[in-house]
């Protein structure tokens, strides 16, 4: 039973973090919706990363990613260790050109 929860909860994950995808396509505008795309498709395989790398702060780091691949993270984690982490999942996504992290450390 756990082995089928532990398959199943990366793709309900990807599914839960894709699903406010759907809500921002009407709001953009028809010619940047290949770039939009794209950038929406990074976001959420960086999120996923995150998310999957079972370390409790990077859940709440915030992607932006433009349509040339640059990447910025914000928000709070709890040491270095977890910025550089965060940092070096993202720039490992393929897509990603480079990423701006502007992480900041708790220390909690």
């Amino acid at each position: 039973m756990s082995m089928k929860i532990s398959r199943i909860a990366p793709l309900a994950l990807a599914a839960v973090l894709a699903a406010p995808l759907a809500s921002y396509a009407d709001n953009k505008p028809a010619g940047t919706a290949k770039a939009w795309v794209k950038d929406s498709v990074v976001t959420t395989k960086i999120k996923a990363q995150l998310a999957a790398s079972k370390v409790s702060s990077l859940a709440v780091v915030h992607v932006d990613t433009d349509a040339d691949g640059f990447v910025q993270l914000t928000g709070k984690v709890a040491t270095q260790a977890e910025k550089d982490r965060a940092e070096s999942i993202a720039k490992a996504v393929d897509g990603v050109k480079s990423v701006d992290n502007q992480l900041t450390i708790t220390g909690k």
